[in-house]
């Protein structure tokens, strides 16, 4: 057993760098060394050293942690004192006013005292956490965003004019994120969770909606919003914008008006569902329309138009309704044109079949990089579909049910332009011919980054101008002729 007192006669030990004061010279206490005096570095405090560190981001930043932190506990206050079941009944001005009394009342109680400003911005985001999306709610108010990419809670991206741009956009942490999303696929009535981690949904405005969640997305929740454009951009708008020129405009009425099968091709946001809209207006008001999407998404101004939506199992895995069984629907309901959105499995057998059998002046998206790219990828979808066919026959089929191919592309400035316009003739020994009528063509770059091009035709002439001419379109031969070299 441990006794707490030394031992007669034991000295402490001397610590290594400290003077022991019990020795002796000559029998007498050694003297202690004097004290050296602090250097002026050492003798600045920490806080003091801290605080010439601090930065005006990391003010920002805790100010921000700060605002987030009181909004979470604002938060679980109106969920207790706030009328829910009101909601819906309430007009914008009572639920913003009904918020605010809460906010203000449950500050006081907590001894919070906020500048005007920040008060505005917190009873703001309070207001879309409960009636909105939360923090996205403004980027979806935002009308020059066309897209909104959510890498995880603290990173949020937008599309603006073809350009990504990070935002200053960020959830408090993952759960408020999923919170989020669950309440955004809940209203669809889908579910997202650890055993059905990825979602596809339309929000109510009509944009797209995919979100995938962890285990899967490793480092938080990804989320992608493609949003819904309600003022849908006309020929006339395209071409001012400089999508397209006015010759390559008069061509393409020529060959919707005249029935020609018209697939659109292009890349993710290249502008495939735009053009496919823009192509649309040329249809006569008195065809009846059938549209068969994943995410409706086409907005047709015509007065015959029946729409149609895919839908994905339910949680128990029952209750699927693909584009093919759409696509096989649609053929039973006297269609004079059929338009999917995009073709991208086994529905293009279907498709196929629907503009060789009497459904001519069909259209739809698909994704390749050029006119002979998705001749490729029409050839790989039927293969995958299960159908086996030989190559030739797969071909014939395509040559006949197919016209036009008609290419968007977004380039590297960020602009969208129909960069080709190509005809198939037919078939040459067991290669399908085709024939560009329009192209784009790059000259050069500016200095700010913006692409020098201009659009020109080939010089051949169309293989369908006869149809053209029998139907009333007599195209002059002045749009076939290439722009001369500057």
């Amino acid at each position: 057993m441990f006794s707490r007192y030394k031992k007669p006669g034991a000295q402490k030990p001397a610590q290594a760098g400290t003077p022991n004061l019990q020795a002796v010279e000559g029998g007498k206490p050694a003297a202690a060394p004097k004290p050296q005096p602090t250097p002026k570095a050492v003798r600045k405090s920490g806080t003091e050293r801290v605080a010439a560190r601090v930065t005006p981001q990391d003010k920002e930043r805790k100010r921000k942690e700060r605002l987030s932190d009181i909004k979470v506990e604002l938060h679980k206050e109106l969920l207790d004192n706030l009328n829910l079941a009101a909601l819906e009944s309430a007009t914008e001005k009572d639920l913003r006013a009904e918020i605010t009394a809460i906010s203000n009342e449950a500050l006081e109680s907590m001894g919070v005292v906020l500048n005007r400003e920040e008060r505005q911005t917190l009873n703001s985001e309070l207001y879309d956490e409960v009636t909105g999306l939360g923090p996205l709610e403004p980027l979806l108010k935002d009308d020059s965003v066309n897209d909104i990419l959510v890498n995880g809670p603290q990173q949020v991206f937008v599309e603006r004019a073809g350009k990504l741009q990070l935002t200053d956009t960020t959830f408090k942490d993952e759960r408020h994120l999923l919170r989020i999303i669950d309440k955004i696929v809940s209203a669809v009535g889908r579910r997202v969770d650890e055993s059905n981690p990825h979602v596809d949904a339309r929000l109510a405005d009509g944009s797209r909606f995919n979100a995938m969640v962890p285990p899967i997305a490793v480092d938080g929740s990804l989320v992608s919003i493609r949003k819904f454009k309600k003022d849908k951009l006309g020929v006339d708008d395209l071409v001012s914008f400089g999508a397209f020129t006015e010759e390559m405009a008069a061509y393409l009425q020529a060959a919707v008006a005249t029935r020609l099968n018209v697939i659109v091709s292009g890349g993710t946001g290249s502008g495939k569902t735009t053009t496919l809209n823009a192509l649309s207006s040329f249809i006569d008001d008195s065809e009846r329309i059938l549209t068969i999407e994943d995410t409706a998404e086409l907005q047709l101004q015509q007065t015959h138009v029946g729409r149609m939506e895919s839908r994905p199992a339910n949680v128990e895995g029952k209750g699927a309704v693909s584009q093919r069984d759409c696509l096989k629907n649609a053929l039973r309901m006297r269609p004079d044109r059929i338009i999917v959105g995009e073709t991208r499995g086994e529905e293009v057998i279907d498709m196929l079949q629907a503009m060789n059998t009497g459904h001519d002046g069909s259209m739809t998206t698909i994704h390749a990089n050029s006119a002979r790219d998705a001749v490729s990828r029409l050839e790989n979808m039927v293969a995958m579909a299960g159908i086996e066919m030989p190559l030739k026959a797969v071909r014939n089929q395509i040559s006949s049910a197919v016209n036009l191919f008609v290419q968007a592309s977004r380039l590297q400035d960020g602009s969208r332009r129909m960069t080709s316009i190509t005809e198939i003739t037919g078939m040459e020994g067991e290669v399908i011919s085709m024939q560009e009528v329009f192209r784009y063509e790059r000259l050069g770059l500016q200095p700010d980054g913006k692409i020098i091009g201009r659009f020109t035709a080939t010089g051949v002439r169309s293989h369908f101008s006869d149809r053209f001419r029998q139907w009333g379109y007599d195209l002059p031969h002045s749009i076939f002729e290439p722009v001369a070299a500057e």
